[in-house]
């Protein structure tokens, strides 16, 4: 073969191989294409459910601690002796109760001076008003001045003047001698004793005893100053009840809201709030820490979707709503209240389906299908037998 004609050759082949690769890049790049296109078109799996309208009790949950509605350090009023306790430390007692007795006989004495010194004064007013009697018949028959009738009136009014005073000294000695017994002033437990008999005590020394008040008791809490205006409406209602939940017990404690306090903290934006408790078993203890929930409000009417579907973009929050055509909408939502898995939102209409599971796979415009899911049916459960 001539050179010319090899060359020709070696020309035709070159040309058919590059035909024939570019024939196989083209026919690769449609299938590519194709592929790309079934994948976009393909429907994601998702877990849908349906918006629901109902009304949402507002529950607050908050830590509170357990405190004395009544609590006393008794102390002695006059410097004596202990003559006798008659309880013992952590008792429960009854409100008028003798606690501890002091040593009394000097305060018996007075109390009897002063109930004679009372005696003989109205011994002497007797006598003085029956010699008043006296004078004023002679007096009226003229055989006395007035002179001498106004010394017996003046002696009369002397002697009841003093009988007044002598009665307030009486009642002064009784009230000294009452400091001598330590009565608990209401129902409550004692906590340690700081004397024994024969103890010396002096006013404003350490407590003899402290009683506490049990039952009913209170725990103090603090809620968000915006919740203010919320638990007012309810108080203004009625009675705003409260639970306790503590470990070990399988009811909560229920309770009520007694005390609102009249300002807010500044400094942490909270406001102090009491609610009292029955306590009949002692269940609560002055100084527990403990978990409050309450549900002061009401949000009416609201639209309620599991938590997990609400998504959150780089503007907004916002759920995926299934349209009829199986394509999901991205739809902008405010969050009101989240609470146990579930939200309360702003934005979407109720019987619009959403997407609960599934949604990091999807953009606007996916097309979406059914899937399985786990677990028991309710808000966010699968609905048997229907395909997004």
């Amino acid at each position: 073969m001539n050179p010319p004609r090899r060359r020709a050759l070696i020309a035709l082949v070159v040309v058919a191989i590059v035909i024939g690769a570019s024939w196989l890049w083209w026919l690769s790049r449609v299938k590519t294409g194709e592929g790309a296109e079934r994948k976009a078109q393909a429907a994601v799996p998702v877990v849908t459910a349906k918006v629901e309208r109902r009304d949402v009790p507002v529950r607050l949950r908050a830590n509170g601690s357990v405190v004395a509605l009544q609590s006393v350090d008794l102390r002695a009023q006059i410097t004596g002796t202990v003559r006798e306790v008659h309880i013992r430390e952590g008792q429960f007692v009854r409100a008028g109760e003798l606690l501890v007795s002091l040593d009394s006989r000097s305060q018996d004495a007075n109390v009897q001076k002063a109930a004679a010194q009372v005696e003989k004064d109205r011994s002497d007013l007797a006598t003085a008003g029956r010699n008043l009697d006296r004078q004023r018949e002679l007096f009226d028959q003229q055989f006395i001045s007035r002179a001498t009738l106004d010394v017996a009136q003046s002696k009369v009014d002397t002697l009841t003047g003093q009988l007044a005073i002598d009665q307030a000294a009486l009642q002064a000695a009784r009230v000294s001698r009452a400091y001598t017994e330590i009565r608990a002033t209401f129902a409550g437990r004692t906590g340690a004793i700081g004397v024994r008999a024969g103890s010396v005590v002096q006013p404003n020394s350490a407590p003899l005893v402290t009683v506490i008040q049990i039952d009913p008791i209170a725990i103090a809490f603090t809620l968000p100053e915006k919740e203010l205006a919320g638990l007012q409406r309810a108080l203004a209602a009625g009675p705003v009840s409260v639970g306790v939940k503590l470990e070990g017990v399988a009811d909560p404690i229920p309770g009520r809201i007694a005390f609102v306090d009249n300002t807010v903290d500044t400094a942490t934006g909270t406001i102090r709030v009491k609610a009292e408790f029955a306590n009949p078993s002692a269940r609560l203890w002055p100084g527990m820490f403990v978990n409050v929930a309450l549900a002061p409000r009401m949000l009416e009417g609201a639209s309620v979707v599991p938590a997990q579907a609400v998504q959150t973009g780089p503007d907004n929050q916002f759920v995926y709503v299934v349209g009829d055509d199986h394509k999901v909408v991205a739809r902008p939502v405010t969050l009101a209240y989240v609470e146990e898995g579930l939200a309360v939102v702003d934005g979407v209409a109720a019987g619009a389906r959403i997407v609960v599971e599934g949604a990091q796979n999807l953009r606007p415009g996916s097309l979406v299908t059914e899937a399985e899911r786990e677990g028991k049916k309710g808000l966010g459960a699968r609905e048997e037998g229907k395909t997004s």
